[in-house]
């Protein structure tokens, strides 16, 4: 059996997570669920933060698992920030709202933690 190559793996994750992410909005779309103003922002700077995401994750590999771990990683918990960030702007269920703040806070300090890594 052979094995796909890193960077193919890569890519299949992308194009899987960017599928998803396109499905979703696709069916919020067919069943009318993006009607309302807030759903569409919502969808909207979610998927942008998903694009984002995704185009930082893509780095030349350093030769260095570490580093590359934490260079993929930064840009994977922003994302998580920024979508954490919507749902505070949007969303209404008070545990999810609470998870989203713990996950600003948490992803955060990860962030900070990963970039002190890369100064060493």
């Amino acid at each position: 059996m052979k094995l796909i190559p890193r960077t193919g793996r890569r890519l299949i994750c992308i194009v899987a997570i960017m599928g998803f992410a396109a499905g979703s909005f696709a069916i919020r779309l067919a069943s009318g669920q993006t009607d309302n103003s807030d759903e569409a922002a919502f969808m909207a700077g979610n998927d942008a933060a998903m694009t984002k995401m995704m185009t930082s994750m893509t780095i030349k590999p350093a030769g260095d698992v570490d580093r590359d771990f934490a260079a993929m990683m930064i840009p994977h918990h922003q994302g998580a920030i920024d979508m954490a960030k919507l749902e505070l702007i949007y969303g209404h269920d008070p545990v999810l709202r609470r998870l989203a703040q713990a996950i600003v806070v948490e992803q955060q300090q990860e962030i900070d933690l990963m970039r002190r890594s890369l100064d060493k």
